[in-house]
């Protein structure tokens, strides 16, 4: 989940199953054999068009999606077990990558939380980093916020 200076999430419509059309929070799969740190600096990459470390990121903790279709083609189901995170960045609308999603914006939290079109994995995500911010999860905001923020100027 990326938030920008002014506290807005940024969603992308998705183009590919599973939540094809539906507004959600960049990310992806890990590979076999590939290490999360690795993961990560490859979906940053290929997501947000910036090559990332894991550590810059506020872990949002872990998240279940089920989905009644599949990237991988019809008839197939989907079950992921997702690793959750927060960074703080102010990327270029006009320059995110397009393979994933189309029609990248910055959502204020209160409608994010509100619109039906945003899917209901990317508002558990909100409510994880709320939850987060107010003590109630693993993450330590005020240490996370330290030196992980050198990825901007927030």
């Amino acid at each position: 989940m990326v938030e920008n200076r002014h506290g807005e999430i940024l969603l992308g419509l998705r183009n590919n199953r599973p939540a094809q059309g539906d507004w959600f929070v960049s990310g992806g799969r890990i590979l076999k054999n590939e290490s999360l740190n690795a993961a990560f600096a490859r979906l940053t990459n290929v997501e947000l068009g910036v090559e990332l470390q894991r550590d810059t990121a506020a872990a949002l903790g872990v998240h279940e999606h089920f989905y009644d279709d599949s990237v991988f083609g019809d008839g197939l189901d989907t079950h992921y077990v997702v690793l959750a995170y927060h960074l703080k960045l102010d990327p270029d609308l006009s320059e995110l990558p397009t393979d994933q999603h189309r029609d990248y914006r910055w959502w204020p939290q209160a409608e994010l939380l509100a619109d039906e079109r945003v899917h209901s994995n990317s508002r558990a995500y909100l409510q994880s980093l709320r939850g987060v911010r107010r003590g109630c999860g693993k993450w330590d905001a005020a240490q996370a916020y330290g030196s992980a923020l050198s990825v901007s100027d927030i």
